[in-house]
């Protein structure tokens, strides 16, 4: 018999820390930190605001371009900010320029008081950027739903045109546009809001010259209740919105397959179940939706169904191929369903050209480290998948604040409703706002992105066989009202 060959201690050394190596990589719970690049502070000083402050990030990119647009200087006790801001990058996010929307707010030369619910897209057939826009009236008085900014380069934007109609409370404005050149309605752009003077009735408008003129508003069929319903075109034309339904208490969709003409009865994607953040932070459950390029729509929440006692959220997701029919809740293996961790306020995106069991989604989120915790530190995480959501990546942390230096608003700390991410060459380009240390009474809250694109990583993690937990409730009353933007009732 041939003898082993005796082990060295510097051997055992290297294969110890080699194993540590290895644990560490592959745990879930092991968050790398990325350098970030500011890319757009709030520039003005009106006193009722809060400055330097930005909020509610959305982003859209097509080809190298990227252009994001967000609040800037939120208001603490009525909603909506000073303006809505923007910020372009021409080359994949190497380089940034920004800026404020003209002819919005009195406070840049446009006549509403207060502007919110930035959300932006481009218009590929009319080779148009379009942003959309919440109006706000100290008066009280009916105002339009949208007004809609336009750019041809996404950095020269003309002053807004307005949706022709006037509701009484109109709020979370969303706009996508069908850039499908399969589609019988290439071209197509389609609004979204709701009415909360009137439980969040959802309506929609389109516009088919490149965001010039709109249609009427159209209400679904069934005139459903709900909020933040994003209209997302498929190859053949048929769009699919979802969102939650106005108690935040279901995630709802709605399909049009006549360009918009109407819009089917609502269904349930799933219901809700959900932890209300500590530490004060607003956190409306809004559902994030993205599209891969074979038409399929993946839906992302918050949800506690897979936790205990509803101790704490994990982000979850649906997927469906017609809007009607909708895969059974998965969990996104973020952390352990036994971690403190907990996760809210998701942005999902899926890479141009990728589909089915190859589409690469990427998604980004905030989440606390500890869930019970009073000052809570608040963090900015993101994770991908490069098989359509069957296994995850390790998360990475992106960056982290304290909630005091937070803007606040009349539902709690904001950094926002909803935030974003977008693929550019395969990389990830998450935007977000990130607070540091205030400076006395003043805010230091901008804009931010990784200076380098996000590379994908191993998905090496998965929820296959997770079972929520039986009688899964939320953590919380139901709420007594419709979810808004300036409501004063917390979730």
């Amino acid at each position: 018999m041939v003898p082993k060959p005796a082990v060295s201690a510097r051997s055992n050394s290297i294969r110890i820390a080699l194993l540590i190596f290895l644990c560490l990589a592959l745990s879930p719970t092991t968050q790398a930190q990325v350098h970030e690049t500011v890319v757009s502070t709030d520039p003005f000083t009106n006193s009722n605001s809060q400055h330097a402050t930005e909020v509610e990030p959305s982003t859209f990119a097509f080809g190298n371009t990227i252009v994001t647009v967000f609040q800037q200087g939120r208001f603490p006790d009525v909603g909506g900010s000073s303006d809505n801001g923007w910020a372009t990058s021409l080359d994949g996010g190497t380089t940034w320029r920004h800026g404020s929307l003209p002819g919005l707010t009195t406070y840049s030369g446009g006549a509403v008081n207060r502007i919110s619910d930035a959300a932006v897209t481009y218009d590929a057939a009319h080779g148009t950027w379009l942003v959309g826009s919440l109006p706000l009236l100290d008066s009280g008085a009916p105002v339009t739903p949208m007004l809609i900014s336009r750019s041809q380069d996404g950095i020269h934007w003309q002053k807004p045109l307005s949706i022709p109609a006037k509701f009484n409370l109109p709020d979370k404005t969303w706009i996508n546009c069908d850039n499908n050149t399969s589609s019988p309605f290439y071209g197509n752009c389609y609004a979204e809001w709701d009415d909360n003077s009137n439980i969040d009735a959802i309506y929609f408008s389109v516009s088919k010259d490149g965001g010039s003129t709109w249609s009427a508003p159209v209400a679904p069929a069934g005139a459903p209740i709900g909020l933040g319903l994003e209209p997302l075109a498929q190859p053949n034309g048929t769009v699919i919105a979802a969102g939650a339904d106005a108690f935040l208490e279901n995630v709802i969709a709605v399909v049009s397959s006549n360009g918009g003409t109407s819009w089917s009865s609502q269904v349930t994607v799933s219901t809700i179940t959900d932890h209300p953040a500590n530490g004060g932070l607003r956190d409306l459950i809004l559902p994030s939706s993205a599209m891969d390029a074979s038409g399929t729509i993946y839906v992302v929440w918050q949800d506690c169904r897979f936790r205990s006692g509803c101790g704490a959220n994990d982000l979850v997701m649906s997927t469906s191929s017609d809007g009607k029919h909708w895969t059974a809740v998965q969990r996104i293996p973020i952390d352990p369903v036994n971690s403190s961790a907990d996760h809210f306020i998701p942005g999902l995106t899926v890479e141009p050209g990728t589909s089915g069991g190859s589409a690469h989604l990427g998604l980004t989120y905030y989440f606390y480290p500890n869930a019970n915790c009073g000052s809570c530190q608040l963090e900015a995480g993101y994770i991908s998948s490069s098989d359509g959501g069957k296994t995850w990546t390790n998360p990475t942390t992106l960056g982290g604040m304290k909630l005091s230096w937070v803007a606040n608003s009349n539902q709690g700390f904001m950094v926002g409703d909803y935030e974003s991410v977008v693929f550019v060459n395969g990389q990830a380009h998450p935007v977000f706002a990130l607070a540091h240390a205030n400076s006395g009474a003043a805010f230091n809250q901008p804009m931010v992105t990784p200076t380098f694109g996000l590379d994908e990583d191993l998905g090496i993690n998965t929820s296959e066989g997770e079972k929520p937990v039986s009688n899964a409730h939320s953590a919380h009353s139901p709420r007594l009202l419709p979810a808004c933007d300036n409501c004063t009732e917390r979730d």
